[in-house]
């Protein structure tokens, strides 16, 4: 059953092959599929922008994205060490890599996170960004899950390369910079609905993505409707999450 469940995951990545596609949707259930998977407890995906910077744009909860996002604004952490070097990082026991990153290491511990396990997404020399696998346990990956894990992270980079192949080099870097630019709506969009129906943000992000499956629209287009207050979810949705 778990190998059937792989090749259906490998199937889905394999969708980035066609001509157009939502990046940050493809992009957050790769994040998903790797929680299922690898038996981690949250991962994030951290891409590079037009400019060279590292962003987030895909994270399996809301506490994962908030410490992704604090790895950048402080420059440090296993994530960013994996994207510079393309090599991938392990960390079983983030205690004992205080000295190394002592602001990330804190904040993991924050939130419960006691190990983090970095992916190159890497092609050849061509680096475009990390995946990163936090656990609530120290322990390290054995050596099968960290291959499907960076195979994961091949398939995903090759999918988004691919585009960049058919379309002339500039298309990744567009579809990103779109993508990045969505993440602002997506973000307003969030706390819009968390404060109207009274749920946490988390909450709010999940809800906002069944809606838009259940409309078949992207997730940036739904985002936009809703803050400019065109569309609103059923007063019931959020009585949905508990069902």
């Amino acid at each position: 059953m778990a190998e059937i469940h792989l090749s259906d995951v490998f199937v889905e990545l394999a969708d980035t092959l066609v001509d157009d596609f939502d990046v940050i949707e493809f992009l957050h259930v790769l994040a998903d599929r790797c929680v299922q998977l690898l038996g981690v407890s949250a991962a994030g995906l951290l891409v590079v922008d037009q400019h060279d910077n590292l962003q987030v744009v895909a994270a399996s909860s809301e506490r994962t994205r908030l410490l992704e996002l604090f790895q950048l604004q402080t420059d440090q952490g296993p994530c960013v060490d994996c994207y510079r070097t393309g090599q991938p990082v392990s960390v079983t026991d983030l205690r004992a890599a205080s000295h190394r990153w002592p602001r990330f290491t804190a904040a993991a511990a924050e939130v419960g996170f006691t190990a983090v396990h970095a992916l190159p997404m890497r092609l050849r020399s061509d680096v475009i960004g990390a995946l990163n696998l936090f656990d609530t346990r120290p322990g390290a990956l054995d050596d099968g899950t960290a291959r499907i894990g960076q195979a994961l992270a091949d398939a995903a980079t090759i999918g988004l390369l691919q585009q960049r192949a058919i379309h002339h080099r500039d298309i990744l870097t567009t579809q990103l910079q779109t993508a990045l630019n969505s993440r602002v709506l997506i973000e307003q969009a969030k706390g819009v609905l968390a404060e109207r129906l009274h749920v946490d943000v988390g909450e709010a992000f999940a809800l906002l993505r069944d809606g838009a499956r259940s409309r078949n629209r992207r997730l940036s287009d739904l985002a936009q409707a809703i803050v400019e207050g065109s569309e609103k979810l059923p007063p019931g949705a959020a009585a949905d999450l508990t069902d």
